[in-house]
Parts: structure tokens; C-alpha cells; sequence
């Protein structure tokens, strides 16, 4: 019988690399120390240079900083004689009654709506313009909005004659009489 052959060289681990050479070695460690200090010295250069397309904000430009501090509201001083400057009954109704009266919210007369406005039309012009200023209901005083009480009582007569009444529009008063020079 023949002898098994021997396997011996087979269980030895091959204990070779991709570095061989003791410069190989060298090169190896200078180049992983050497090239992540270069990358972070670049990203930090990069970061920090002054050009930087669309980075930042307008936050500190005189015009943002000047809206900033304007203030909040301000002062607008009506001349109430100025009988020009009143607004018509349906400029009030689309800048302020529309909101709830168009779509009839909370109870609020849909706007030409014959059989919502008859009851209230029956209590008479004076009836239906001092809900309009105290308010009533869910609506607010001038529902919400800030119209004289000559703008108010034009936008009821608009809502009313559009939902059947025959209201005279008011007329702005008088202007006071100047005092004599």
C-alpha cells in the first residue's frame, strides 16, 4: 500500500499582504495620516473663504433690518366732514359684510335672499342699522370692521333693497359749520 500523502503545507495561513517592503510600510502611514489632514484642511478653507454662492440670509441688509424695526401700526386720521372719501354701500358690503352674508354663515341673511330678509325688513331701517353697529348675534359690532356709521347704514340699505326693501340710502351729515375768521 501506497502512503497517504501528507497535507501538512496546506494548514499553514499565508500571511502575505498587500504591503511587502518596509517603504511600502512607510508610504502606507504617511499616506493615511497625510491625506485626511489635507481633506480637512481644504473643507476647512472652503468653509470659511468669503465667496459663497447663495449662503446666508438678507437678515442683516439695511432694508430688513429697517422693516424689523418699523412700527407696528400707525396713526391714519380721517377728516369725518370729507363726505368724498365715504364709501358706497356695496364697496362696505364686499369689503366687510360679504365675509358672512354671501354664504349666509352663522346665521347670517344670504344677500338677496328674499325670505331671510323679509322678517328683518318689517323692523324697519333704523331696526336693521343698529344691529349692524352694535352687533348681533355672532356678528360683531360693524360686523368687525372699522367703516364709519354713514358706510354701515348704506351697506344695510344695499343688503336690504337686495333682498326686497325700498330703503333710502343715507345721507352723510352735514358738514359743521367753520369757525368765523
Amino acid at each position: 500500500m501506497s502512503a497517504a500523502p501528507s497535507h501538512d503545507d496546506d494548514h499553514e495561513p499565508n500571511h502575505e499582504g498587500p504591503i511587502r517592503t518596509p517603504k511600502q510600510l512607510v508610504i502606507a502611514v504617511v499616506f493615511a495620516f497625510v491625506v485626511p489632514i489635507a481633506i480637512i484642511v481644504l473643507l476647512a478653507s472652503y468653509v470659511s473663504s468669503a465667496q459663497k454662492p447663495a449662503a446666508g440670509s438678507d437678515g442683516l441688509k439695511a432694508e430688513a433690518t429697517a422693516e424689523r424695526i418699523a412700527p407696528v401700526g400707525k396713526v391714519e386720521v380721517k377728516d369725518a366732514s370729507d363726505v368724498s372719501a365715504l364709501k358706497g354701500g356695496e364697496d362696505v358690503y364686499k369689503a366687510q359684510c360679504a365675509a358672512c352674508h354671501a354664504a349666509g354663515v352663522a346665521g347670517a341673511p344670504k344677500f338677496a335672499d328674499a325670505a331671510a330678509w323679509g322678517p328683518r325688513i318689517t323692523t324697519g331701517y333704523e331696526a336693521l342699522l343698529t344691529s349692524a353697529l352694535k352687533g348681533k348675534g355672532a356678528m360683531g359690532a360693524q360686523g368687525g370692521g372699522d367703516f364709519s356709521d354713514v358706510e354701515i347704514g348704506r351697506a344695510v340699505v344695499f343688503m336690504a333693497n337686495a333682498g326686497g326693501a325700498k330703503f333710502d340710502e343715507p345721507k352723510p351729515p352735514a358738514p359743521a359749520a367753520s369757525a368765523a375768521p
